[in-house]
């Protein structure tokens, strides 16, 4: 690497750091995807009925992923004391009061975003449409924050002042409020088609039962990349990156998650 102060190293730092991003985006795929085999088999299935070359494989990349990372960790300045987070259960009545919250300000953001925001341009339609319904993506309008970030929702502090740590919506790199996304960073690839995911589960979902969902989803696991709305999105992604991807409907596997009950 270049001093500090010379440009090219400044560039290399934003090379570095745009494919640390993408390989943290690869790992939360294949974290999503793990967390589903966990959620629908025990370990002892796995081993006595899946494939010996497909569990050893998998289990030396993780092996030799979690030696990587855990050499760069070891380097890294130790992090600030954990702030304990409550393991509460809600009430249904606090369950219900989550959801009309969510609803709310996801139709209101979708209200507030949508004069600043702009349709898709003719090259991404071109790039998204072997995926999504060209109604779809004529409809969806998108907004790219420059210094800002979308502000986080009056009602976490309310949540939090009940027991309960919603997720960090500030480190996301998008948002989608129905038919409007915005982007916290720049806007990619990858950031755009996992969003539109989300805009096809809100159509096909109706928007209350997609934060039924999300909400309870969220509940159970703590943490946003395991619900299963989040898990789709993210191995949707994934394939659509892939170096030949196979082209498919987004609507068609979402619909196929629902009528199997994956969501």
């Amino acid at each position: 690497m270049y001093a500090s102060q010379d440009p090219e190293h400044r560039v290399s730092e934003l090379q570095l750091n745009s494919e640390l991003q993408n390989a943290h985006f690869e790992l939360i795929s294949a974290h999503c995807a793990a967390y589903q085999l966990r959620l629908h088999y025990s370990a002892d299935d796995l081993a006595r009925f899946g494939r010996n070359d497909l569990l050893r494989k998998s289990s030396e990349a993780a092996s030799s992923l979690h030696e990587f990372y855990a050499s760069i960790q070891s380097k890294l300045p130790a992090p600030e004391p954990a702030v304990a987070t409550s393991h509460a259960v809600p009430t249904p009545e606090q369950i219900a009061q989550a959801i009309d919250w969510l609803c709310t300000y996801l139709q209101q953001q979708r209200d507030a975003y949508f004069s600043a925001s702009t349709p898709l341009t003719e090259q991404q339609k071109a790039l998204l449409w072997p995926f999504f319904a060209p109604q779809l993506l004529d409809t969806v309008r998108i907004l790219e924050l420059r210094g800002e970030r979308v502000p986080v929702p009056g009602f976490f502090a309310q949540a939090r002042a009940l027991g309960f740590e919603p997720p960090e919506i500030t480190h996301m790199d998008s948002l989608t409020f129905l038919d409007v996304i915005v982007f916290n960073q720049e806007l990619s690839a990858r950031a755009l088609f996992h969003a539109l995911v989300h805009s096809v589960q809100i159509q096909v979902l109706g928007l209350r039962r997609y934060t039924e969902l999300w909400i309870n989803s969220f509940i159970r696991s703590r943490t946003h990349f395991t619900v299963p709305l989040e898990v789709h999105a993210f191995s949707l992604a994934s394939r659509f990156l892939r170096p030949a991807p196979e082209r498919f409907s987004v609507e068609d596997q979402i619909r196929r998650w629902v009528a199997d009950g994956r969501y």
